[in-house]
């Protein structure tokens, strides 16, 4: 039921919050597929553990390849759904482009979204709008310009915006489920079987509680979703 895409290159999952995106899970080979100890089917890119969501998994070194060029030529696109504390001021206007340089501090496990480049940080772009609010909480949709270390989480932790239950970046506590309500629902990416193709796959959040259903019923949301 996890699975939401497969031919005979790849696969697309809807990866659990706490499942870690380094290394792919036997019970996601395909049929005939990997035998045991072999490397694939192996994740084309990475989603932060407490993440959840699409998660493409190439099952050859030639898909593994081909993929690798698609994300750096950003022929990839990612697009997110995100549940924020409300701020407490400065409110956000209603859609726009986010533009930072990202340092990365290995010892914390932790990226830092600054507005000035500088030597060794990392240009990081999205684009967001919110598609709701609650009394609490911004319902926000984020496409991924660039896919770096923690990009999200950091650009909008800049901004004072802090993922429910993220306490890395912010958030005022933990969810009780474990995990932080970033969603990666949907990602579309070029057919490496058939050349000019593009796949398209969506993954609802795997536990829609009544937050995530709200959510998913925000009158900004595209009619798609």
């Amino acid at each position: 039921m996890r699975i939401l895409f497969e031919n005979e290159a790849c696969l697309v999952i809807n990866k659990l919050p706490g499942e870690s995106s380094e290394f792919a899970s036997p019970e996601f080979c395909a049929s005939g597929g990997a035998s045991a100890g072999a490397k694939f089917p192996a994740p084309a890119h990475r989603l932060d553990t407490p993440v959840s969501g699409c998660l493409l998994l190439a099952k050859t070194p030639n898909a593994a390849a081909f993929f690798g060029s698609a994300f750096a030529e950003r022929h990839v696109e990612k697009r997110y759904w995100a549940i924020v504390e409300k701020p407490a001021g400065n409110p956000l206007a209603a859609s726009g482009d986010l533009v930072h340089w990202l340092s990365f501090n290995s010892a914390k496990n932790k990226s830092f979204a600054h507005n000035e480049e500088k030597h060794g940080r990392k240009k990081a772009v999205l684009r967001y709008r919110i598609v709701g609010t609650g009394t609490n909480y911004l319902f926000l949709e984020i496409d991924l310009v660039t896919g770096r270390h923690h990009q999200i989480r950091a650009q909008l932790a800049a901004l004072c915006l802090h993922i429910k239950g993220d306490l890395k970046y912010g958030a005022r506590r933990s969810e009780k489920s474990g995990g932080i309500r970033l969603h990666a629902y949907s990602l579309a990416f070029p057919n490496p079987l058939r050349p000019g193709e593009r796949i398209e796959a969506h993954a609802l959040p795997p536990a829609m509680d009544n937050l995530w259903a709200a959510f998913a019923q925000s009158p900004g949301l595209p009619a798609s979703s």
